[in-house]
């Protein structure tokens, strides 16, 4: 039995995977494989089968074209213009995605040709792709002002300028150093290493760690590490 005089609808998801290398944040592409657009750079995607959830479909895509799972994963907004797929019908869920570059280029799939791009310089996408990264930035920075997200973006040891630095390049803000460390270690989030960063100066930094447990347990929990202005400023 089926439903009468109704239209066929796909439905497809694509992912908008955020990285930070240290100094910029970046958007994971390929190429796409198919017509129409073959080999215009795209977001991650793919469509939805008939014996899966759109949650699983995301997971699924995601460790296709890029090899990794158990990232953080999370559903952003729907797309559904009836004019945004020149083919057919079809309704597009789209998801953010946090990677660690470091360990993503360790399981690069290659056989889509994968790469980053600079949020700052991206190339000109199919479809929506690009309201769909405007949207997905939006959200992050409104997301992140409040919960520890971006924990997400970071190898297992970095330090506290490298955490503020993530933090003021996806606000394109400065930050106050000084109240920026006391925000982030009143929280118990991190714990502090043995060794140091030497990388930049004799002196170095020392290196954190991120506590998984209490980071598991406190994931909601209102952190304010922004300036109120710049809040207020993404709420509006």
């Amino acid at each position: 039995m089926k439903y009468s005089n109704q239209s066929r609808v796909l439905v497809a998801v694509d992912s908008i995977i955020f990285g930070f290398d240290g100094s910029d944040y970046k958007i994971l592409l390929i190429q796409r494989g198919f017509a129409p657009e073959k080999e215009k750079w795209s977001l991650m995607g793919g469509f939805v089968q008939i014996n899966e959830s759109v949650d699983e479909a995301a997971d699924r895509i995601l460790k296709q074209l890029t090899g990794l799972e158990d990232v953080y994963l999370e559903q952003l907004h729907v797309f559904g213009k009836p004019d945004r797929d020149p083919i057919e019908r079809v309704v597009a869920v789209a998801y953010v995605a946090l990677i660690d570059i470091q360990k993503y280029q360790q399981q690069i799939n290659d056989d889509f040709h994968a790469r980053w791009f600079l949020i700052k310089d991206l190339p000109k996408l199919i479809f929506d792709h690009e309201d769909m990264v405007k949207t997905a930035l939006e959200r992050l920075r409104y997301k992140a002002a409040f919960h520890p997200i971006l924990f997400e973006l970071l190898p297992e040891k970095f330090t506290l300028p490298q955490l503020q630095a993530m933090y003021e390049g996806l606000y394109d803000t400065k930050i106050d150093k000084r109240n920026f460390s006391r925000k982030i270690l009143s929280t118990s989030l991190l714990k502090k290493e043995k060794d140091k960063d030497k990388s930049s100066s004799k002196k170095g930094a020392f290196f954190y760690s991120l506590d998984e447990e209490y980071y598991k347990e406190n994931f909601q929990s209102i952190l304010n590490f922004i300036p109120k202005n710049e809040i207020h400023m993404l709420s509006e």
